[in-house]
C-alpha cells in the first residue's frame, strides 16, 4: 500500500503524529493544572488566611504572562519556538511548586507569577508551531483536538484534586502537578525541532529584538498589576497607583494591539478584541463558582470542582463544531451564537445562591457556556492564522493572547474588588463554611460578580458579527 500524500494526512497521519501528540500532551498539561488547581484554590486561600486576595492568585498568574507573551512571540519569530516552549514549561514548574510550599497568601500569589511566565511563553511558542508546522487546512483540526485535551483533566482534575486535598493538603496538588512535565516535554521538544525550530526564513538576516515592544509589554503587566492592588486596597492611598496603573497601561496597549482593536474595528482587529472580551468575561465569572459553591452552598471542593466538569467535553465540542469545513462560512454566526451562551451561562450561575435552586443548575448552565467558548476561542485562533503572514505569527498571537490575558487581569481585578467591596472578603470564616458546610451569607458579594460579565459576554457578541475584514 502506498504512502498517502502529505497534502491528504490529518494531524494524526504519519507526517505530524509524532508532533501532534506532543503539542496536545503539553496543553493536556496546562489543562489538568488548570481544573485542579481551581478545585483546590478555596481551601489554600483559607488555610493561608488570603480569602480578600482570592482574585488575586488567579490574576497574578495573567499579569506575568502578559509580558512572556510578547518576549515569546519575538523569541519565537527570531530564533524558533522551541527555546521559548522549553523555558516556559520549566518555570510552570517552579511556579507550581513555589506556590505548594507557600507559607503565605503573598508567596503562594509569587508562585502563581512564575507560573504565569512559563504559561505565556508556552501559549506562544505553540501558536507559531502551528502556523509552522501545519498547513491552513489542518489548523481547525489541531485546535479542536486542543480543545479535546481539556475533556480528561475536566473530570479527572476536580476528582483527583478534591481527594489529595481533603485527605492530603492542598499543597499536594501543586507539588504533584510538575511530576507530569516530564512527558510534554520528552515528546514535544524533539518533534518540534524536526518541523518547526529556527527562523522562518532561515535565508534572511535575524532581526534585533524590537525593546520598544519589550519595554511597553514590561508596561502592561506592571500596569496590570498596579491596578489589580488599588482595586483590593479601595482607599484614597490607592488611586496613586491606580493611575500609574492607567498611564502604563494605555500607550502600552495601544502599541501592543493592533490599531482599531478598542474601537472593534473589522478583520484582526475584531478578532483580537473578541478573543479577550470572551475570555475575560468567561474566566473571571468561572473563578468564582467553586468559591460560591463552597462557602454559599456547603458542598466540599471536589463537589465544587466537579460542577465544571463537564465543560471540558462542550468546550470540546464547540471546537470540534466549528472546525467542520462545511461550516467555514457560517464561522461569524457560529461565533456571535457562542457569546449569547457564553452571556446566559453567567447569568444563570449565580442563581444557585437562592437555596430553592438546585446546585446542579451550575453545571448545566456552564456546559452550554463552554460549548459557546469552544467555537468563539478556536475561531478566534483560526482566525489569526488565517490573516497572518508566517513571519507575523509570533507577534499577532502575543497581541491575541495579550488581549485574553489582560482582559483576565482587568475583570478579574474588577469583580474581586466588588466581591470584596460587598463583603467577600469576610468569607473568610469560611473554616466553617468548608467544614461544616454553614453559608458564607453573602450573596451580593457573588452576584455583582457574575452579572456584570454577563453583559460583558453580551457586547463579545456584537464584537463577534465584525471579525470578518469587508470585502
Amino acid at each position: 500500500m502506498s504512502t498517502p500524500p502529505v497534502e491528504s494526512e490529518g494531524v494524526l497521519g504519519r507526517t505530524y503524529r509524532a508532533l501532534s501528540v506532543g503539542i496536545v500532551s503539553v496543553v493536556f498539561l496546562i489543562a489538568f493544572e488548570a481544573t485542579a488547581v481551581g478545585t483546590a484554590m478555596p481551601v489554600a486561600a483559607r488555610e493561608l488566611h488570603g480569602i480578600p486576595l482570592y482574585a488575586f492568585a488567579f490574576s497574578a498568574y495573567f499579569t506575568t504572562s502578559l509580558f512572556a507573551m510578547v518576549l515569546s512571540g519575538q523569541w519565537a519569530d527570531r530564533r524558533g519556538p522551541l527555546a521559548p516552549l522549553a523555558t516556559g514549561i520549566s518555570a510552570f514548574g517552579a511556579g507550581l511548586l513555589l506556590s505548594g510550599t507557600a507559607g503565605s497568601m503573598w508567596m503562594f500569589i509569587a508562585g502563581r507569577a512564575v507560573q504565569g511566565l512559563g504559561g505565556g511563553l508556552v501559549i506562544v511558542a505553540l501558536y507559531v508551531v502551528i502556523s509552522r508546522a501545519y498547513p491552513e487546512r489542518l489548523r481547525p483540526s489541531i485546535m479542536a483536538a486542543f480543545a479535546a485535551s481539556w475533556v480528561i483533566p475536566s473530570v479527572v482534575g476536580p476528582l483527583a484534586a478534591g481527594s489529595v486535598t481533603e485527605h492530603l493538603g492542598w499543597r499536594w496538588v501543586f507539588i504533584g502537578i510538575p511530576v507530569l512535565v516530564v512527558f510534554p516535554l520528552a515528546l514535544a521538544l524533539p518533534a518540534i525541532r524536526r518541523r518547526a525550530s529556527g527562523p522562518a526564513d532561515p535565508a534572511a538576516p535575524v532581526e534585533p529584538y524590537d525593546r520598544r515592544r519589550i519595554v511597553l509589554a514590561l508596561g502592561i503587566s506592571v500596569g496590570a498589576g498596579l491596578l489589580q492592588y488599588a482595586g483590593q486596597e479601595r482607599n484614597w492611598f490607592a488611586l496613586l497607583p491606580a493611575v500609574v496603573g492607567v498611564a502604563l497601561l494605555v500607550p502600552a496597549v495601544r502599541g501592543l494591539l493592533p490599531p482599531g482593536t478598542g474601537r472593534a474595528a473589522r478583520g484582526l482587529p475584531s478578532v483580537v478584541l473578541l478573543r479577550g472580551v470572551a475570555a475575560g468575561s468567561f474566566i473571571a465569572a468561572e473563578s468564582f463558582v467553586p468559591l460560591m459553591l463552597v462557602t454559599e452552598r456547603g458542598l466540599s471542593p471536589t463537589l465544587a470542582g466537579l460542577s465544571l466538569a463537564a465543560g471540558g467535553g462542550t468546550w470540546a465540542l464547540g471546537s470540534y463544531v466549528q472546525s467542520r469545513p462545511r461550516l467555514e462560512p457560517y464561522r461569524e454566526r457560529l461565533m456571535v451564537g457562542g457569546m449569547v451562551l457564553v452571556a446566559a451561562a453567567i447569568a444563570a450561575a449565580p442563581s444557585v445562591l437562592i437555596d430553592a435552586v438546585p446546585v446542579w443548575t451550575v453545571a448545566v448552565a456552564w456546559a452550554f457556556g463552554c460549548f459557546g467558548m469552544g467555537m468563539v476561542i478556536a475561531s478566534t485562533s483560526v482566525l489569526l492564522l488565517k490573516l497572518s503572514a508566517p513571519e507575523e505569527a509570533g507577534a499577532n498571537s502575543a497581541a491575541l493572547q495579550i488581549s485574553d490575558g489582560l482582559s483576565n487581569v482587568l475583570l478579574l481585578a474588577a469583580g474581586g474588588a466588588a466581591f470584596a467591596a460587598l463583603g467577600g472578603g469576610t468569607v473568610g470564616a469560611v473554616h466553617e463554611a468548608v467544614e461544616a458546610g454553614v453559608s458564607g451569607s453573602h450573596p451580593g458579594a457573588f452576584a455583582v460578580v457574575f452579572l456584570p460579565m454577563a453583559g460583558v459576554a453580551l457586547v463579545g457578541a456584537w464584537v463577534a458579527g465584525r471579525v470578518r475584514a469587508k470585502s
